[in-house]
């Protein structure tokens, strides 16, 4: 069943519903599923198993129980709102559609109302309050109400465990911070005070209306992918069917809490929640090695991905360029900085933490170059920042030269991203000791938007923390860098060593040369004819 013979009559509505799974490329992965969950006796899947198939049973007690509760109707929501069921079980042509509404080629608000219709359908079959009310028709949705922020905290976190459901991480992680993603959206879609103290206030426990259409523009601005995870889930938990028992089918369980892993560490800059922020903005597999670099380490604990830690190999230019130095894939900056003095005990301090994402190696210019870009907004409130187009200005970085002569207009030397030179969006000095932000009205590379919490028009000058980048080229791209600098220390060996033996004599001898310097360096020698 499921894939059609020669000699049977294959229907027009059999026909359009396999054309339009064919154009996903997922119509040999659902022919083996097919035939495998369905009854040999009717021909169809029945409702238990394949409820059975997308059911998720999430038992972490670092989840609060109302969340590990909405995960447990996960499966029986997608086949009542995506598979009709017929004669008490699905067909295959309604198991091509149903694929289809979850998977199909569709635009990326679509996929946002199928997210929103799935979890509004899992909110009313748990019993929790739910305002959110999503109207499905044939080619278009309607969607209305409202959410709270803990509901949309539930929303991310349900995005959460599917995309790892979907990477088939077989450990358990703890809850990921995820409240500067929150956090984003409510000062996007609410009406909140200027004055708000945004570090120290809880918005999470405060009672605001997030308006449904607010939070879709905010989603389709800052994370366009999350409506991804859905999709991978339903793929990977199809994929799964096919790898399981042809006569039982067991739903994955994830409750052995003795497994928990945590990865988040307070020395790293890259903790999960922030690398699945990040990977949210991204639509190409960089997504992948994003969140590979808080999964992978060394059996010595370290990051695998991590290149440079200022807090470990040292501040300034000259380290940073000593680590980075022959990576030319992407790279993830991140910088740590407080806008107080973190060694005073008087005054306010203000952390937070930004980043810059590049495509190519660094280069040691005095002037700006790059092809393409983007600024992120961290720590406490997310931003993505993307290129304009306008202007091709994303990196600069500039070292002492090495012959060093007198120049009446020095270039600065430094890390930049962004504006021009002398007015940089982001420059880090050379020590690495300040960071200096400056208003998106001097920048045409980047588009508009706030690296920190009530940034103003004028320039900020913050204290440098920490400053970490990650290689995201993969691992062909790190043995290559690695060869690069066994290259370089070879040469540089080469250097130092001088070989006397290559001199006949005395008189060709580097010890001779010196003397005859040091005695009379003006002396005039004949040469001889």
């Amino acid at each position: 069943m499921g894939a059609s013979s020669s000699t049977e009559q294959v229907s027009v509505e059999q026909r359009e519903a396999e054309s339009l799974a064919a154009s996903t490329g997922a119509l040999p992965m659902l022919q083996k599923a097919f035939s495998i969950l369905s009854d040999s006796q009717t021909g169809t899947i029945p409702l238990q198993s394949l409820q059975q198939c997308f059911s998720l049973i999430f038992e972490n007690p670092r989840y609060e129980s109302n969340f590990r509760m909405l995960l447990s109707h996960l499966g029986p929501s997608i086949v009542d709102h995506f598979f009709l069921a017929e004669k008490g079980g699905v067909s295959w042509i309604e198991f091509l559609r149903g694929y289809v509404k979850c998977c199909g080629r569709m635009s990326a608000s679509a996929s946002f109302h199928v997210l929103f219709k799935v979890f509004t359908a899992m909110t009313v079959k748990a019993g929790l309050p739910s305002q959110l009310q999503v109207e499905s028709y044939d080619t278009d949705f309607k969607m209305s109400g409202f959410l709270v922020p803990s509901d949309l905290l539930r929303l991310l976190l349900m995005c959460w465990v599917m995309r790892l459901e979907s990477s088939q991480r077989k450990a358990i992680y703890d809850p990921p911070d995820i409240n500067h993603l929150a956090l984003s959206a409510v000062l996007s879609c609410a009406e909140v005070s200027n004055h708000l103290d945004i570090w120290d206030c809880d918005i999470m426990s405060k009672d605001m209306e997030l308006p449904a259409g607010k939070i879709l523009m905010w989603a389709l601005k800052s994370v366009p992918s999350l409506a991804d995870c859905f999709t991978q889930f339903v793929q990977g938990k199809i994929q799964k069917s096919i790898t399981a028992e042809q006569d039982k089918l067991e739903p994955s369980c994830t409750s052995a809490h003795n497994l928990s892993v945590t990865i988040e560490s307070n020395t790293s800059l890259l903790t999960l929640g922030r690398a699945w922020a990040i990977s949210l903005t991204m639509r190409s597999t960089l997504d992948e090695e994003v969140m590979k670099a808080c999964f992978s380490s060394y059996s010595d604990g370290t990051k695998e991905s991590l290149l440079y830690r200022s807090s470990f190999h040292g501040k300034g230019l000259s380290r940073f360029w000593s680590n980075v130095q022959g990576y030319n894939g992407p790279m993830l900056i991140l910088v740590a900085a407080s806008s107080g003095d973190v060694h005073e005990g008087g005054g306010t301090v203000r952390r937070w933490i930004l980043g810059a994402l590049t495509y190519e190696a660094f280069e040691n210019r005095d002037t700006f170059y790059g092809s393409s870009g983007s600024l992120y907004a961290l720590n406490p409130v997310f931003n993505v920042i993307s290129s304009s187009g306008k202007e091709k200005n994303f990196v600069y970085s500039h070292l002492h030269p090495i012959g060093r002569v007198y120049n009446p207009h020095p270039k600065p030397v430094g890390i930049a991203f962004g504006g021009s030179i002398g007015n940089e969006r982001i420059f880090i000095d050379e020590d690495f000791a300040k960071v200096t932000v400056r208003h998106h009205a001097v920048d045409k590379t980047y588009q508009p938007g706030s690296l920190f919490p009530n940034q103003g028009f004028l320039p900020t000058e913050c204290t440098v923390i920490d400053v970490q980048v990650w290689g995201l080229g993969g691992r062909s791209v790190k043995q290559t860098q690695s060869k690069y600098k066994e290259r370089e220390q070879l040469f540089t060996e080469q250097r130092r060593k001088v070989d006397l033996k290559t001199f006949s004599n005395w008189e060709d001898s580097p010890e001779k040369m010196m003397m005859d310097m040091v005695s009379d360096p003006n002396r005039v020698e004949r040469e001889d004819r």
